[in-house]
């Protein structure tokens, strides 16, 4: 276990696909947190990146079989927010010293949606320029709709993969949904010049430790820049939670596992954003920080109206429902400093990979 963890630390990408699979079932779990947190300071620094998360809307035309607001979820309170709406959380971010936002929703396609996404970037730009970064969640797209809200002021795009396996892609979607398009689309991206986040759920039905360090190893063919990804938690009205029963177990199960990923994520690529999900904290109060002592260097905090909270929920226990985001950001300031970490005020917190590439 030394060996291995002095050998992932000494350089990236050094370990072996079955080295992966060893510190993802390790016993000593402290040790590989410390590990990852030691290359974690070492390469990005003991400081978080803030990225205000505005939650634009739950229309979906996708049906993923794990997520709450799939489209043949009719239990669902559907909703979008107005431009001003959206406006107004960036600007709220920017002011706090977020130095970035994150723009998320079902996803859309067409151009009345393209270009309301154009619009949106152009006015943010117009009143916090370059220096305040602007990641898009946004779904699959075409490479000129991508080429568009680049051109219009987004930085970062992240399209997580959900399972490098195409097998157990297909068991996650309907036969309508392509496990070669969706990689395509961060090919796709990377051609148009975003810094590009991708990412798993870790604990999924029939998921096997060879799937997850293969998850870790598509990373790295990818060029990944940042990682977003946490673990499965399952939500009861999707085909794929409706059976499955949780018990306090399960949870420190699936809370562990996805500190494992990235922790081993950490060690393997080195100087990638990896971001604590707020999955963690679905399974652990405390459970941001453990990302951030495991590895991670970026946060999400909600900037949402808490209006619309409730009805954006991908996964069951999302937390922080009724907390506005003054109190958001004097919770998470507290919780950081008392771990022994920073905050990036006011920097976009451009990945280091990226930086380097």
């Amino acid at each position: 276990m030394n060996f291995l963890l002095e050998k992932a630390s000494a350089r990236p990408k050094a370990l072996s696909h079955p080295e992966l699979v060893t510190l993802l079932t390790s016993t000593d779990a402290q040790a590989l947190f410390s590990a990852a947190y030691a290359v974690k300071a070492r390469e990005v620094g003991r400081v978080v990146s803030f990225r205000g998360l505005v939650e634009c809307g739950n229309v979906c035309e996708k049906n993923c079989y794990y997520c709450g607001i799939r489209k043949g979820n009719d239990k669902v309170h559907r909703y979008r927010m107005s431009a001003e709406e959206i406006l107004r959380e960036a600007k709220w971010s920017y002011e706090a010293g977020y130095g970035s936002l994150v723009l998320q929703s079902g996803e859309l396609t067409g151009e009345a949606h393209t270009a309301f996404i154009e619009d949106i970037l152009r006015r943010i730009h117009a009143f916090a320029g370059e220096a305040f970064g602007i990641t898009l969640s946004l779904g699959e797209q075409t490479e000129e709709t991508y080429r568009r809200w680049r051109e219009a002021g987004a930085h970062r795009y992240l399209l997580r993969i959900e399972t490098s396996n195409p097998e157990l892609y297909a068991r996650l979607h309907p036969a309508d949904h392509s496990w070669e398009r969706r990689r395509e689309c961060l090919k796709a991206l990377r051609r148009c010049g975003y810094q590009v986040g991708s990412g798993v759920m870790a604990g999924l039905p029939g998921q096997t430790m060879d799937d997850l360090a293969a998850d870790i190893e598509f990373f790295a063919a990818e060029d990944l820049d940042m990682i977003g990804m946490g673990p499965y938690i399952p939500h009861a009205d999707t085909p794929l939670g409706r059976d499955v029963k949780g018990t306090p177990e399960d949870a420190a199960q699936r809370l562990e596992l996805g500190l494992r990923m990235i922790a081993v994520t950490r060690l393997y690529l080195h100087d990638v954003n990896i971001a604590a999900a707020t999955a963690l904290q679905a399974l652990d109060p405390e459970g941001r920080e453990k990302g951030l002592l495991a590895g991670a260097n970026v946060v999400m905090p909600n900037v949402t109206d808490v209006a619309y909270r409730a009805d954006y929920q991908l996964y069951a226990g999302k937390p922080c429902l009724n907390e506005n985001s003054t109190l958001c950001r004097g919770c998470l300031e507290r919780r950081i400093a008392a771990i022994g970490e920073t905050i990036n005020w006011k920097r976009r917190g451009d990945s280091p990979h990226w930086g380097k590439r």
